[in-house]
C-alpha cells in the first residue's frame, strides 16, 4: 500500500467514525473467508457493514472523532461492524458470533457512549430499526382494519333498521282504514240515540192524556150526584 492509498484508507475510516451511529469491534483470528462471507452477507442484509481494519491507519483516522475511546481495542486481527442503526450492528455481530465462535466481540461504542459487553449484549436484544418500523405499520395498519369493520356494521344495522322501520309503516294505513272504517258506524250508533231520548220525550204527553180522562170521569161523577 502505497502513500496515496494510506491517505485514502485513512480519510474513509475518519468519515466512518464520523457519520457512523453505531460500531462494534470484534477479533476474527481463525475464521476462515467462506465465514466472513457469510458474515458479510448477514450484515449487508441488515444495513450493516463488516470491515477488516489495518489498526494502524485506524488509530490516526479515529483520532479527534466520537469514537476515539475505542482506540486501544484495536490490537491484532481486528475488525469493526457499523451502521446507522443503533441496535443493527451489535444484533448482527452477537447473533454471528453465537454461530461461530472464532468471532470475538471486544467492545463497541454509540458515538461517544462507550459500550462493555453486557451493553453490547442488552443492545442487540432490542429491536432495530426495521423492525421497530414493521412495528410501527403494523400498529397503523390495524386499526384501520378495525375502523373499517366498525364502520361497516353500524352501516348493516341501519339497513336492517331501516327495512324494518319501512315494513312497519306499510302496516299502519290498513289498521287506521280499518279503525276509520268502523268510526261511521259507532257514530250511527251515537246518532240513534237520539231517537231513544225522542220516546222518552213522548211519555209524558201520555200521562197528560191520562190526567185529562181522569178529571173527566171526575166532572161526570159530580154531575150526576147533583142530578139526583
Amino acid at each position: 500500500m502505497d502513500r496515496s492509498q494510506k491517505e485514502k484508507a485513512v480519510a474513509d475510516f475518519k468519515n466512518i467514525f464520523n457519520e457512523a451511529e453505531a460500531i462494534i469491534v470484534a477479533h476474527y483470528e481463525g475464521i476462515n473467508a467462506d465465514s466472513i462471507n457469510d458474515l458479510r452477507s448477514r450484515t449487508r442484509n441488515s444495513n450493516v457493514t463488516f470491515k477488516v481494519t489495518k489498526n494502524r491507519l485506524v488509530k490516526l483516522a479515529i483520532d479527534n472523532t466520537p469514537y476515539k475511546g475505542l482506540s486501544d481495542l484495536f490490537s491484532g486481527p481486528t475488525a469493526i461492524a457499523y451502521s446507522n442503526d443503533v441496535v443493527a450492528a451489535a444484533k448482527v455481530t452477537k447473533g454471528f458470533s453465537k454461530d461461530n465462535d472464532k468471532l470475538i466481540i471486544i467492545g463497541g461504542a454509540l458515538k461517544e457512549k462507550i459500550l462493555d459487553l453486557d451493553g453490547i449484549k442488552h443492545l442487540a436484544s432490542l429491536p432495530s430499526l426495521s423492525e421497530l418500523q414493521a412495528k410501527i405499520i403494523g400498529l397503523l395498519s390495524a386499526p384501520a382494519q378495525q375502523l373499517v369493520s366498525i364502520l361497516s356494521t353500524p352501516a348493516k344495522q341501519v339497513v336492517t333498521v331501516t327495512k324494518s322501520y319501512e315494513g312497519a309503516i306499510e302496516n299502519i294505513p290498513k289498521e287506521e282504514t280499518k279503525s276509520k272504517e268502523d268510526a261511521p258506524k259507532e257514530e250511527a250508533v251515537k246518532e240513534e240515540a237520539p231517537k231513544e231520548e225522542v220516546v222518552k220525550e213522548e211519555a209524558p204527553k201520555e200521562e197528560a192524556v191520562k190526567e185529562d180522562a181522569s178529571k173527566v170521569e171526575t166532572s161526570e161523577n159530580e154531575a150526576k150526584e147533583e142530578n139526583k
